[in-house]
């Protein structure tokens, strides 16, 4: 990648993230329960969006073969340009359109590096810092800012490289990219660890898992309760969202949350001890924890298999109207039909797409199957859905960062081979 450009869209998104910055100091709009953006926020998101759109581009370019990376490019560039899952989150103040837009660039700079070799002399100070893979890891490290499980980037790039220099004359190779990759990922971390060791006395480079404050109980079996049963985002709002703020109605919980009405009793005796505070306490936490253990116990193929694999469908098949003013009611369908077929159609229509888009990336995954920048769009794309199958609270959000993957992979199905 050409490094003047990569200066330029990293100062671009600095500006931009600075203006969003200074319009959330200067609004009260972020504490609004829709998460609606004040205009100038709006803005600043969209631009930085359609820098995505060109970094996607960038990167079905170096993915296709001589001669067609023209056609690739500018299919990649008009398939994230009408995408309408990542331009969704420009409208509201979440993380999702820089965390995206440094996924991309990341991606684009490893694609740079795994399609090069090693320049001769690359050993000078000099050269280390304009490397593929220093300049990778600053740029993961920027989006690490954004959002804490961006380094996952790293773990995928690691786990190709790996398989790239596994024999052993390219181990220095190996040990030296995973080294600069690093240092780069650190360095953006260092004032916010700085930041932490002097206000909380403690050096912290991420954010806690949990978010929790110091001394604050961290409810590790009421989740290990969910874990055993919660694939649906419906129930995240009902259930975990509304711990330690509101009551949770045994009635909300879904039929398959209980092995049994002894054990659906039990939850509801738990359920009516925490609706009196609205506090967790350590012995409600430690009864959750041993009824996920029983539950896990009796079916722990539920628990590691069947219930991740219903999480990964809906994190990557729901049809992302989160954000727009539909219900994304569908069942019963003739229900649904007759009540609303404005809000049935675009569910639908938005299902659809999301669906065609993956089969789109499955396929030109298969299409540029010899090219190690395909292992690393894919890698990557498995690495964090392995890793939201265990979030606590899985939101269809949380796999946007993937499509610019998905989406320059999908662009290779327009490219003659």
């Amino acid at each position: 990648m050409n490094k003047l450009f990569l200066a330029v869209l990293l100062l671009f998104v600095s500006m931009g993230a600075g203006t969003m910055g200074a319009g959330a100091q200067n609004s009260g709009a972020m504490a609004s329960a829709d998460h609606t953006a004040p205009s100038y926020d709006m803005k600043a998101q969209a631009l930085v969006d359609l820098a995505t759109c060109g970094v996607v581009a960038m990167v079905a370019g170096r993915l296709a073969p001589a001669g067609m990376k023209r056609c690739a490019g500018l299919a990649g560039l008009w398939l994230a340009a009408l995408c309408p899952f990542v331009a969704n989150y420009s409208t509201g103040i979440l993380a999702e359109v820089l965390a995206t837009f440094f996924t991309a660039l990341a991606l684009a700079v490893f694609a740079g590096g795994l399609s090069e070799d090693p320049a001769p002399g690359g050993r000078r100070f000099g050269a280390l810092l304009q490397s593929s893979w220093f300049l990778g890891g600053l740029v993961v490290g920027f989006g690490t800012l954004m959002r804490p499980e961006a380094p996952l980037l790293l773990l995928a790039a690691g786990l190709v490289l790996l398989v790239r220099w596994r024999r052993r004359a390219d181990w220095m190779k190996l040990i030296r990219a995973g080294a600069l990759m690093f240092i780069g990922m650190i360095l953006p971390l260092v004032p916010w660890a700085a930041r932490n060791w002097r206000v909380l006395g403690d050096v912290q480079f991420l954010a806690p898992r949990y978010s929790q404050l110091p001394g604050e109980l961290v409810p590790k079996g009421f989740y290990s309760w969910t874990n055993t049963w919660m694939w649906r985002f419906r129930d995240v709002y009902l259930v975990p969202w509304k711990l330690e703020d509101e009551e949770i109605r045994i009635e909300d919980i879904p039929a398959y949350a209980f092995d049994s009405e002894e054990e659906r009793q039990r939850i509801s005796d738990v359920l009516d001890e925490y609706n009196d505070s609205l506090t967790i306490s350590a012995d409600e936490d430690r009864e959750f924890g041993e009824i996920a253990r029983e539950r896990t116990v009796r079916h722990p193929l539920r628990t590691y298999l069947t219930v991740p694999m219903k999480r990964a469908f809906t994190l990557w098949f729901t049809p992302r109207i989160e954000l727009l003013p539909f219900s994304g009611q569908l069942w019963p369908i003739r229900a649904a039909w007759e009540e609303d077929p404005v809000d049935f159609s675009v569910t639908v229509a938005f299902g659809t797409l999301g669906i065609l888009l993956a089969a789109a990336g499955i396929w030109g995954a298969w299409l540029a199957r010899g090219s190690p920048i395909t292992a690393l769009l894919v890698a990557y794309c498995v690495v964090r859905t392995l890793y939201l199958l265990h979030v606590e609270t899985p939101e269809p959000r949380y796999v946007i960062e993937c499509f610019p993957a998905v989406l320059a992979l999908a662009a290779q199905t327009f490219v003659r081979r």
